[in-house]
């Protein structure tokens, strides 16, 4: 087993009891908002979610993403084992995708699985309902003060009190229903075979569709990781330009404050996400909707990993 932080390797334990798989080969994947680790013989796929607030959003991405994989929806599929607890942690099991790093998820191919999505008909289990994006910011701010100064503790909190008001009044023109809740390339997998699946399904509530149309116009803004041809793709394939309403900007403001949530959790105890926090307060201050941001450092941790065959 490759050496993994003495939680993890409980947890990890703890998912060879229940499943009865070899955890030898377990391999950690990313650690950031949630920690993946690879059991590749096992061909399985272990996902830590370190709040102990966020149980009903994992048993709610477990049920609705075995729901759509059995209408045939290009998703990641979960194990049979339900989502359970090791302490503080949240722990789902998944199956491991064969998945390749190349080519990436296209915003063309972003497009189509999201107009498929969006056309899927209502679940048959209650949703949960996306009337407060903000709270996890709020919350992490309220658990972690000391993430940030208090200068910027005390403007960040009044901008979303802002927000809040602001999002309250939005009337999307697209008629509300199932979503993905964090729908960017990044959480598109390609596979082996050349197809296309979406995962990171922790966010899925039913709410404004817009909500999932501006997540790349968020990533093309302070990551650079879309050009502009792929967001003219990413709109044709959906059907429709989020950038055509004129609460895009309320909006894409929204979700750059959302971003911050594992950050502050992080920033008490971890410098970079301290200093990350800082820039983008600084920069969401300053208005400067062209500053780059910082993701987590990489430190040489794959983002995916190959099944064997």
């Amino acid at each position: 087993m490759q050496a993994l932080p003495n939680g993890v390797q409980t947890i990890v334990r703890a998912v060879a009891d229940l499943c009865g798989a070899s955890v030898d080969d377990a391999r950690m994947l990313h650690e950031h908002s949630n920690a993946a680790i690879a059991l590749p013989a096992a061909r399985l796929l272990v996902r830590i979610a370190g709040s102990p607030e966020a149980f009903d959003r994992i048993r709610q991405s477990v049920e609705v993403t075995r729901w759509l994989a059995q209408r045939d929806f290009p998703c990641v599929k979960p194990h049979d084992l339900l989502p359970f607890r090791v302490e503080d942690r949240i722990v789902s099991v998944w199956q491991l995708l064969d998945a390749v790093e190349e080519p990436p998820g296209t915003g063309a191919e972003l497009g189509r699985i999201l107009r498929a999505l969006h056309g899927q008909p209502a679940p048959p289990l209650e949703l949960r309902r996306l009337t407060d994006p903000l709270a996890s910011v709020a919350s992490a701010i309220e658990q972690h003060p000391d993430g940030m100064t208090p200068q910027d503790r005390s403007w960040l909190t009044n901008r979303i009190d802002e927000l809040r008001s602001a999002w309250a009044t939005l009337t999307p023109p697209l008629s509300p229903g199932l979503i993905h809740g964090d729908a960017h390339s990044n959480n598109l997998i390609r596979l082996r075979s050349g197809d296309i699946v979406l995962g990171d399904w922790d966010h899925v509530a039913h709410g404004p569709r817009e909500w999932d149309l501006i997540q790349p116009h968020y990533m093309r803004r302070h990551f650079n990781r879309h050009s502009e041809q792929e967001l003219r793709e990413f709109t044709d394939t959906y059907g429709w330009d989020v950038r055509s309403w004129d609460e895009f900007p309320t909006l894409i403001q929204v979700r750059e404050i959302t971003g911050l949530s594992p950050y502050i959790r992080k920033a008490p105890g971890q410098d970079w996400a301290r200093e990350e926090v800082a820039h983008r307060v600084a920069t969401l201050r300053d208005e400067d909707s062209a500053a780059l941001w910082n993701p987590p450092p990489n430190s040489g941790i794959q983002t995916k990993v190959v099944a064997p065959q």
